[in-house]
């Protein structure tokens, strides 16, 4: 198995992913029924969303604190940002939530926000490809 040596960029993109994630956590865990008032999403749904965004963001905290990462893991990365970002547009799109316009609005940013993550990962996994081939 290969390893990604921990660099400067990766590590930021793993502590602002963990920032972002743990800080929507908090707010989905700790406010699900106010938060469900304001954007139409079931309150359920942010609760379980939060908690796990809590646990992801922890598991990203501590990915950042080490000194080389497993390339599948950032593959895992990646692909979970992009999953969760197709979740985020999927709900609405196949009326499985009917959220009002904060709602949509508040899954179009969550989208937005993973999808670049994944990106910031896919960097960094380019960026480890060009310095192991030379």
């Amino acid at each position: 198995m290969t390893t990604v040596p921990m660099t400067p960029f990766l590590r930021l993109a793993l502590r602002l992913d963990a920032a972002v994630s743990g800080a929507c956590g908090l707010l989905m865990a700790g406010l699900p029924r106010p938060v469900a008032a304001l954007t139409g999403l079931p309150a359920p749904l942010l609760l379980g969303a939060g908690l796990f965004l809590l646990a992801y963001g922890g598991l990203l905290a501590w990915l950042g604190a080490r000194a080389a990462l497993p390339r599948p893991m950032l593959w895992l990365l990646v692909a979970g940002n992009l999953a969760w970002a197709a979740e985020c547009a999927a709900l609405p799109l196949l009326g499985w939530v009917a959220p009002n316009g904060l709602g949509i609005a508040f899954l179009a940013v969550q989208a937005v926000a993973v999808a670049a993550f994944a990106e910031l990962y896919l960097i960094a996994l380019r960026r480890a490809a060009l310095r192991s081939a030379a």
